[in-house]
Formats: structure tokens, sequence, C-alpha cells
């Protein structure tokens, strides 16, 4: 029987969105998994479809002559004390370029996410990827040590470093002063929270499928939001209607792009998840955005 990621049970995915977000062990996980074995699918398929494949992200080769990355470290005095990030560039010869933070899922910073800075990058911005794991000896290697590594750090402390970074950035001797914000899933709420967390800190965020700031918060957000959501992602998604209601509330400039049959992760290319129409419509917005607010 030969399975491919359109005929993977959705369920399938729904437990790996529960595993991964820490609603569910592996062991669950993986038994759960072999309850499909029974009904012809082969665990191989199964796993190879769900588990990410970061050789399938390189958009941007790192020695690509267009742009030049550096790992750069930020002080961080309320948060771990110290942070560490991914900085991407234009080769290009300018001063006062655009600036975006890029913030990874609940992982660490995992090549898909290293990737995404250097795509921004290659379109003409200057992009600083943060890893939260910087303080435990960054990402591992592998997502499963990644969450379990990023759970266990302080999540207090984990906000504040990258409150910490969005000001390193913003303050770049290369920035123009607007700082844009683009995360997914965790770093989808780390956007939410940013905008929420001091209103004059971003000039645009775009959360990927990222529930909010909590409610309290909520109104201080200022800067313009393009939030990009999964018609497939329930998790996620149950929380847009009360998010929506707070943002027009605080008569913040939004607007909501709901992508159809499209799972949570829907823009990660390293996955099964990944929707190429939606993921490259997503991200053509992401960058017309930017581009707009940021100029």
């Amino acid at each position: 029987m030969t399975i491919n990621k359109n005929h993977i049970p959705q369920e399938a995915f729904d437990w790996y969105d529960e595993y991964a977000h820490g609603g569910m062990d592996r062991r669950t996980f993986m038994k759960k998994l072999g309850s499909l074995v029974a009904l012809g699918y082969s665990m191989t398929v199964l796993t190879s479809a769900l588990l990410p494949n970061y050789a399938l992200a390189e958009q941007v080769s790192f020695n690509d002559d267009d742009i030049h990355a550096t790992y750069e470290e930020f002080d961080s005095p309320e948060g771990h004390g110290k942070g560490r990030g991914y900085l991407v560039k234009p080769t290009k010869e300018q001063q006062n370029y655009p600036v975006v933070l890029v913030i990874h899922e609940n992982r660490g910073l995992n090549p898909y996410v290293k990737d995404v800075a250097r795509r921004l990058a290659k379109a003409g911005f200057v992009a600083f990827a943060p890893d939260a794991l910087f303080p435990v000896g960054g990402y591992p290697g592998n997502d499963d040590e990644g969450r379990a590594l990023q759970r266990e750090l302080d999540r207090a402390k984990i906000q504040n470093d990258f409150v910490a970074a969005a000001n390193f950035l913003k303050s770049h001797p290369l920035s123009n002063g607007k700082l844009g914000a683009v995360g997914f899933c965790f770093g989808g709420y780390m956007v939410n929270y940013l905008a929420a967390v001091d209103s004059q800190l971003l000039s645009a965020g775009v959360p990927f499928y990222g529930t909010p700031a909590s409610k309290e918060l909520r109104k201080n957000i200022k800067a313009p939001l393009v939030i990009q959501l999964g018609e497939l992602d329930e998790r996620v998604n149950k929380s847009w209607p009360e998010y929506e209601q707070d943002l027009k509330a605080a008569n913040v400039e939004f607007t909501m792009h709901m992508y159809k049959g499209a799972k949570h992760g829907f823009h990660n290319d390293s996955t099964a998840r990944f929707d190429q129409e939606n993921a490259d419509l997503a991200w053509q917005r992401t960058l017309d955005f930017f581009n707009e607010k940021l100029s």
C-alpha cells in the first residue's frame, strides 16, 4: 500500500500537534500511530511524514552570495542574562535596512527557522533569529530534545529574552528603526506578545498560527498585524474569535487570513504538514506587508 501525506488521516496530524505541544508524551503518540498500522499504514511512512526532515527546508543556501550570516550575542538582564541569535543581512551595501525578528517554534532555532531568516535577507531585510535554548547550550540538533529543553526553561525569562532580542535588533547600526516580527507556533505567540507587552516595540507583526497574549495585555497593541491561520488548526483557531474582538476594541489595524485546508505548521517545508500553495501565498503576503510597513 503506497501512502503519501494526502492519504494520512487528519487524526495523525492532530496527534502530532498534541504531542509537539506537550499534551501527549512520545510513548502515547507512538502507540496511537501504531493503531493505524493495523489499517495498512506503514510506521516508517507515518513517522517520516510527521517528523521533520530539515534537508527539505533549505530554500536559500548559507553560501548564497546575496547574504551574509553571523551569530551575535545580546544582553538580556531581565531574562537569562545573555542571548544569542542568527543574524543575516544582505551583502548589498546600504544603511538603514528594515529589520525583522524571526521567532522559532517551541523547540529552539532549528534549520527551518534559520532558512526563514535567510529568505528575509534575500528579500532585502536584516533578519535576526534568536535561540531560546542558548542558555542551555542551544538547539540540540533534534526537535524532541529541543522541546524538552525549552519546556524546562522559565517561560517569563524566555519572553524577556525575546524582548531583549527585539530591542537589540531595533537599535542595530543597520536598522532604520522600524522593527517587524514573524514567528511560527510558539513564535507566533511571541509576535503577539511583543506587540502587546510594549506598544512602541513593533512596527509590524506576522504571527503564523500563534495564540494571543494574555487578555489584560491586548489593549496595549498598536502595531498592525497580519495573522496567518490554517483552517484545520482547531487548537489555535479556537482562540481567534475573542482575540479578534479585542483587536477591534483596541482599534488595531489587522488582517486575518484563513488558509483553506491548511494544517498547523503549513508553512514549515520540512514536514508533511507543508502546503506549498498556501505557504507561498502566506509568505508573499508577509513580504508585502513588511515592505509596506517597514520601509
